[in-house]
């Protein structure tokens, strides 16, 4: 399994192969180390963040989402010059066409789970079929936590 996150102390982004045998994560650029317990990892299929420790996951489709809005926005550049030139079946064609593809991405793209507190990502795991996929409400909930703490260290500081 790979994990992807950012360093809780200094943010800077790390990369880490994680197998049943790891035993600790360490970041590159500071003094920043997690253990991973049995408990955290079983089979490579990620039982808690082993970034933070958060239970709550979730899953998606591993796909870099600025490339699927460059998709969306040239299949609407290209439809809408399409359009204006009076070929209408050709602006539908040209959605009809990343539509197609966008399909064809999401039966090929793996999924990975992220954390919901703080957004690592774990890639090439073992993902069970009943792993839930987003929630607005869960998100919502670890936002609010964040703001709050933020507003805490703000007023003892």
């Amino acid at each position: 399994m790979q994990l992807i996150y950012q360093c809780p102390v200094c943010q800077s982004p790390n990369i880490e192969v994680v197998s049943s045998e790891t035993s600790r994560l360490a970041c590159v650029s500071q003094d920043w180390s997690r253990e991973v317990t049995a408990a955290d990892i079983k089979d490579d299929n990620p039982k808690r963040c082993l970034c933070c420790g958060n239970p709550d996951l979730w899953r998606q489709k591993d796909f870099p989402q600025a490339l699927g809005l460059l998709m969306v926005l040239t299949g609407g550049i290209l439809s809408t010059i399409a359009w204006a030139y009076m070929e209408p079946a050709i602006a539908l064609g040209i959605l009809l066409g990343f539509a197609a593809i966008d399909m064809v991405l999401y039966a090929v793209m793996k999924d990975v789970l992220v954390c919901y507190r703080c957004s690592a990502r774990h890639r090439k795991a073992n993902i069970d079929d009943d792993h839930p996929r987003f929630n607005l409400e869960l998100n919502e909930r670890y936002r609010q936590e964040e703001i709050r703490l933020a507003e805490a260290q703000k007023s003892n500081t």
